[in-house]
């Protein structure tokens, strides 16, 4: 097992390596999407400073504190799609029967399918959000280290949930509406104060829609250290991977190849 995270864990640092030296290639484009990216984002500053200028706590949360939690989440989002920039496309590689290329390489096929392409502009989501913290926060080293663990955390159950839904596509067709809207609504919960959420929505947070794991306990155990909030964030975290690898490779026993070489003649 700990041999097979090794190998998943060098694939991924190559595709890594490799898709960064692949957009510098075209460095000015790169520069220009990143930039733009984290001025795009930087514009919410301004929408949060004017509110909390006439409103002082939203949820229980001040300015300081929501910014923690946009720093988080967008840290969290751009990481994922720098890294697994190919998890929207698993449902059109399914109906389409795209996975062919994938399961013949003597590599993990989820592994190879999601980091074989990156998001430009995911790239400037993930220099905003280290900004944004050094902006909060300031030169704290304890600090950044725990916020850079949680935005690797953040990536991972984000990338989890993505793959999980695309996943019901070997069963039920195509689920690309599903994911899109989930890939809304954990952007949307992780960007507002918890306390503005009440009954029944809060469950949701902690279970189908894990933004709580994701951006509210990291951005409080940043703020407060807590031993137990932390084992808990890495224990979710390990979970969503072992649904996802779970949902994903029994799905793929119902796979049908796509026969494209045979299509084309």
């Amino acid at each position: 097992m700990l041999m097979e995270v090794k190998k998943s864990l060098k694939l991924m640092g190559f595709y890594f390596k490799f898709n960064l030296s692949a957009v510098m290639e075209y460095r000015v484009s790169f520069l220009m999407q990143c930039f733009g990216m984290a001025l795009n984002n930087s514009a919410f500053i301004f929408f949060w400073w004017i509110l909390f200028n006439n409103v002082n706590i939203i949820g229980g949360y001040g300015f300081t504190d929501v910014m923690m939690l946009w720093a988080i989440s967008s840290a969290s989002f751009g990481l994922c799609f720098i890294t697994f920039g190919n998890v929207n496309q698993i449902t059109r590689m399914i109906l389409n029967g795209e996975l062919d290329t994938y399961l013949l390489q003597p590599k993990d096929p989820l592994i190879n399918i999601l980091c074989s392409k990156t998001i430009i502009s995911a790239w400037g989501d993930t220099l905003y959000g280290i900004i944004l913290f050094f902006f909060i926060k300031g030169f704290n080293i304890k600090a950044f280290g725990l916020f850079l663990l949680f935005i690797i955390t953040g990536a991972l159950i984000f990338a989890s949930v993505l793959v999980t839904i695309h996943a019901l596509s070997f069963y039920s067709g195509n689920t690309e509406g599903i994911a899109q809207l989930t890939t809304e609504f954990l952007i949307s919960f992780t960007i507002y104060p918890e306390g503005i959420f009440k009954g029944g929505l809060r469950y949701v947070l902690y279970t189908l829609i894990p933004a709580a794991f994701m951006v509210y306990m990291p951005a409080r155990i940043i703020s407060n250290f807590s031993l137990p909030m932390l084992f808990s964030v890495l224990a979710v975290a390990v979970m969503w991977i072992i649904i996802a690898y779970t949902a994903f490779y029994k799905g793929l026993k119902k796979y049908e190849s796509g026969n494209l070489i045979i299509n084309k003649l």
